[in-house]
């Protein structure tokens, strides 16, 4: 059977001259990697990796943020012999620490990092490192360096199938990061499905925002570009993203929700919605508006969009597909790759994350919660046999910990987690996710949490978007904030049962963010974390009875 492994030498030998990656390494400048140059510098790290004799397989760590070399260094990992680590480019000192002793790492490639001073006390003292080209300054070796002293590899190493591949640590919503073991069949079969699903060729462009230590970006970018040979271009940093988005006119772009939302604010700034939806409905002038938008967000030559990991309002997909952009919800985890669920062009349903693929299954257990058997399925929690026969039916579905609903047409809604619903102290059980999209449709909100255990009625707190957070500085900006929320809230108020009514809006004083803690590297929310934050505020807010509160 075919790995990515054998892909990437097929490219190497059909294409060798063909771009494969596109790197910015700073001042507007790039650099473009041939496959026969990326799969030689694989090689030449693969003969030092050799030399080092860790013993077959060991675990090697990849930390830094998306670059050409993550996945060179992917590359050689495997073409040594060995099983690569990813690590989320934005993680604390204790998680590091936590992930390299549990998987049992030998070395780790340090890369293009924000705030490494900040993070290297999670490394250990005695752990060989290498640093990758964008690295920050290091007194390690350098992985030019490193390359310039070996000759590359001669053979094309093969790997079984079966054996493992990677260990991809969980984003930790909902506790401590834990190891998916995924096989080289799992990674290969997934990226091949969805090949064949969207039609990809080698003629696709993508550029690599996401986390590649994330399970989707390292399938549907990393994986699939291996598999169908297409190009990849990657972001300098947030500051030239919209730049770095014209330079890839992408073909294929996936995002998470938080994204588009602030694509479709910036927008907002430019053209009140009211206005935008006016020009739209004019035949001409709509066309022209449409052309205008994609290519100010350098997205005029998409096929389609994705969007992914979290939940995505409705009526944001449906605003976008008014554009003219073809966004499509996906539904995966990392226990199976990613590779689960997707609307199809044709098929879609508002609210719905769409059909499973091809050689996907999928069934609601009498519990509510949905259950999936996929290719990318995982060989298992690292180290934890116990806990993967937790998450496994006796048929072997994975238990995904998602409630959801699966109508005629076979297309899945996901309705909340399992453990997320919260009761109320009138005895009423509450679902937050299906809320909060509701509430995120709002041009002020960016963020949303619905909580309220134990208490009569459930509550939102919000995190205002950053035009309506210098709005709220001043006192008549904070009024004028507060009666739109008010009157939002009675909106989404009228479209949920009595028991889900929200008693009020409080509006977060600080921003939520991966650094301190209330989102996830791939922004989920930490719920553990924002109740924790506002616990001992709730008593107030609810004596307060109005609908709208700013925190002090």
């Amino acid at each position: 059977m075919t790995t990515l492994l054998d892909r990437a030498y097929h490219w190497e030998k059909t294409t060798p001259g063909r771009v494969y990656l596109t790197q910015p390494v700073g001042g507007g400048e790039v650099r473009e990697i041939t496959w026969k140059q990326a799969l030689e510098q694989a090689r030449q790290m693969a003969a030092h990796l050799r030399s080092l004799k860790l013993g077959e397989p060991s675990q090697i760590a990849i930390f830094t943020k998306n670059t050409a070399w993550f996945i060179i260094a992917d590359l050689a990992i495997w073409m040594a012999g060995h099983v690569s680590v990813p690590l989320y480019p934005t993680l604390t000192p204790e998680t590091i620490g936590q992930i390299l002793e549990h998987s049992e790492s030998k070395l780790i490639f340090v890369g293009k990092l924000d705030g490494y001073d900040g993070m290297k006390a999670g490394i250990p003292a005695d752990l060989p490192r290498i640093a990758l080209p964008l690295s920050p300054p290091l007194d390690d070796p350098k992985w030019d360096d490193v390359i310039a002293e070996h000759e590359p590899i001669a053979d094309s190493p093969t790997r079984d199938p079966e054996t493992l591949a990677t260990l991809i640590y969980t984003s930790g919503s909902t506790g401590v990061p834990k190891g998916v073991m995924l096989s080289f069949k799992a990674m290969y079969e997934s990226a091949v499905g969805l090949k064949d699903y969207l039609d990809i060729t080698d003629q696709d462009r993508c550029l690599s925002y996401l986390p590649l230590a994330h399970s989707m970006e390292r399938w549907c970018v990393e994986s699939a570009s291996l598999n169908a040979g297409f190009s990849l271009f990657f972001a300098e940093s947030l500051d030239t993203f919209v730049k770095d988005l014209k330079r890839a006119k992408p073909t294929m772009f996936v995002s998470v929700p938080r994204l588009w939302l602030k694509f479709q604010l910036g927008i907002f700034k430019k053209m009140p919605p009211g206005k935008l939806a006016f020009y739209l409905k004019i035949p001409i002038l709509g066309g022209i508006v449409r052309r205008k938008i994609l290519s100010g967000l350098g997205l005029e030559a998409a096929r389609f969009a994705g969007s992914g990991s979290a939940p995505i309002p409705a009526d944001v997909i449906q605003w976008y597909r008014d554009l003219g952009l073809e966004l499509l919800e996906g539904y995966g985890m990392t226990e199976n790759f990613a590779y689960s669920h997707c609307s199809k062009p044709g098929r879609t349903r508002a609210g719905y994350v769409g059909h499973p693929y091809p050689d996907v299954q999928h069934r609601i257990s009498e519990e509510g919660e949905i259950l999936v058997k996929s290719p990318g399925m995982m060989m298992g929690y690292f180290k934890e046999p116990e806990m993967t026969a937790e998450v496994l039916t006796d048929d072997a579905f994975l238990k995904t910990g998602d409630r959801g609903e699966i109508d005629q047409d076979g297309r899945l809604k996901i309705t909340g987690r399992v453990k997320e619903l919260f009761k109320t102290s009138k005895g009423k059980y509450v679902a937050p996710a299906p809320i909060e999209n509701k509430l995120l449709v709002h041009p002020m909100i960016e963020l949303a949490c619905v909580g309220g255990n134990g208490f009569p009625q459930p509550h939102g707190v919000v995190m205002l978007s950053e035009e309506a957070t210098e709005r709220a500085k001043t006192d008549a900006g904070r009024e004028e904030i507060a009666r739109a929320l008010g009157e939002h809230l009675a909106v989404v108020n009228r479209q949920l049962d009595h028991h889900e009514h929200l008693g009020f809006l409080s509006v977060a004083k600080d921003a939520w963010a991966v650094e301190n803690g209330f989102l996830t590297p791939t922004m989920k929310l930490k719920r553990a974390k924002i109740e924790d934050a506002y616990g001992e505020k709730l008593d107030e807010w609810y004596e307060a009875k109005k609908p709208v509160l700013f925190e002090s």
